[in-house]
């Protein structure tokens, strides 16, 4: 029980407890480790550390920890950590890919579905006293049935919206770096788009799974929104800054494109102001993943990689490190 565990804000208990099997587990506040300095202070104490996407695990933070075997993120994403610094000093890095797909595949049709039909603002309109009864013209919005959904990223999360929203009877198109089987198209109905600028201008529901890099950063741009259908939306439950948020803001409030619905941020957790007070736009708090089961699961992966490299085993038999 000598080796020692950093969890960096309180995840699901079930998690911390199978931890505390094997080690001496420590659980920071929520917000102590948001920093270089906070994580440059207390590495090294600890043999493996389990952060947050808002902790930058940085060279420097690596560096720190001279004891430091593994870092497990929360989360699939890791674009928080300096993987190559890490495998520079020899440290492993995990992340939790495969257990958030339904989660967040779920989500992204709630995000469509509650775009589509206004939900927010009938509530809005409802609560503050203004609803006198059934009318004709009240909130009309966009079905998906018969719709085309463009995606763009099409891994796990992606082809699981496009099981989905088959179901909804929506018609499937799709960009990815790289073109799926033949058998896998079939299977999901979905066609095949080389380049954006075809995909865009054909989609009523624009929906971004792609990771963060490079090439994707500002993806979608004021260039791309110019491309979308006036009433068409735009999903992101991806990465933040895959959108430029002011160019979204601007094109919702010149009406040029129909809605969004958006999950993740820029600057994350500040909110670009102009987005506030969009028209027909729904803001949710990086919540795609946030349901009982996922989060227990991704706690749990992050866990069971700690807990074989601390006790030795070789890192062949830990599918969810990130490769050097």
């Amino acid at each position: 029980m000598s080796k020692r565990i950093l969890i960096t804000e309180p995840i699901i208990p079930s998690v911390i407890e199978k931890l505390k099997e094997h080690f001496n587990v420590d659980v920071g506040k929520r917000g102590a480790y948001n920093t270089e300095e906070a994580l440059i202070a207390a590495i090294p104490d600890y043999d493996a550390i389990l952060p947050m996407l808002s902790n930058p695990i940085t060279e420097e933070v690596i560096k720190a920890g001279d004891k430091l075997q593994i870092v497990a993120n929360h989360a699939v994403g890791y674009n928080n950590i300096d993987v190559e610094a890490a495998h520079r000093h020899k440290v492993q890095v995990a992340n939790t890919p495969g257990v958030l797909t339904d989660s967040c595949a779920e989500f992204t049709l709630a995000l469509m579905l509650a775009v589509g039909r206004r939900l927010c603002q009938a509530q809005e309109y409802l609560l503050a006293g203004k609803f006198d009864g059934w009318e004709p013209l009240g909130f009309l919005g966009t079905e998906l049935q018969g719709s085309t959904l463009g995606i763009i990223g099409m891994g796990r999360i992606g082809q699981a919206v496009a099981e989905r929203a088959n179901a909804l009877g929506m018609d499937i198109i799709y960009h990815n770096r790289s073109q799926l089987s033949s058998d896998i198209e079939s299977q999901l109905d979905a066609d095949y788009c080389s380049d954006l600028k075809t995909l865009i201008p054909q989609a009523d529901v624009v929906s971004l799974h792609c990771p963060l890099t490079e090439e994707t950063r500002h993806l979608v741009d004021a260039d791309m929104l110019d491309l979308m259908k006036d009433h068409a939306i735009l999903i992101n439950t991806s990465r933040g800054p895959v959108v430029d948020e002011e160019a979204l803001a601007q094109a919702l409030h010149d009406g040029t494109i129909g809605g969004a619905g958006i999950d993740v941020f820029e600057e994350e957790p500040k909110v670009h102001p102009k987005l506030k007070n969009a028209p027909n736009c729904l803001l949710t708090p990086h919540i795609a993943s946030a349901s009982h089961k996922t989060r227990e699961d991704i706690g749990m992966l992050a866990a069971q990689a700690i807990i074989k490299i601390l006790q030795g085993n070789p890192a062949s038999e830990i599918p969810n490190l990130i490769q050097a």
